[in-house]
């Protein structure tokens, strides 16, 4: 009896291994050949898609989160150390959101990747993207925030939206 149950543990932990090791490379797969519009004010990220993951399951979540930071580690803009940890924090804290929202319905679980994306990211990218810190204005990271926001929020009512769908329609919610 115990030696099932250690075998189904077994088989648990590299199901967890196996599938996060493949988000986390969907995640940079998704990213780095789309880079000139992956980085910057406006965040179109294909990846971005997986961001809903978590709403059907927190299991999703180390690769969802190692994906991202693989993904800022490689920034061909090399933002450098701010982009890569408060970027990959930021996709952590909306991971751990969505699954609490998703809990109650799934289609909601698109809500904090915009707003922690839009706050945390457009909060730190015009003192990246700027020569000095003295030209970031409130309006400066206003138009910022909402750009990554909204660039965030287009690509999941447009995207995320339909994969939600898909996922709950169809057998992939048995992988996660």
């Amino acid at each position: 009896m115990t030696e099932l149950s250690e075998s189904a543990r077994n088989k648990r932990r590299i199901k967890f291994i196996v599938n996060n090791g493949i988000i986390a490379a969907l995640y940079v797969v998704l990213t780095l050949p789309f880079a000139q519009i992956a980085y910057g004010p406006l965040q179109v990220r294909l990846a971005e898609l997986m961001t809903v993951l978590p709403a059907f399951s927190i299991a999703t979540l180390p690769g969802i989160t190692l994906g991202c930071f693989l993904a800022n580690l490689f920034n061909p803009n090399n933002l450098g150390p701010v982009d890569i940890i408060c970027g990959t924090l930021a996709t952590l804290i909306a991971g751990v959101l969505s699954y609490l929202i998703g809990k109650k319905n799934k289609m909601f679980g698109i809500i904090p990747p915009v707003v922690v994306n839009g706050l945390v990211v457009g909060g730190y990218l015009p003192f990246l993207l700027m020569d000095s810190a003295s030209e970031v204005t409130f309006q400066v990271m206003a138009v910022s925030m909402l750009e990554v926001a909204g660039s965030e929020a287009a690509l999941l009512v447009v995207l995320g939206l339909p994969f939600i769908a898909i996922i709950k329609r169809t057998k992939i919610k048995d992988f996660l």
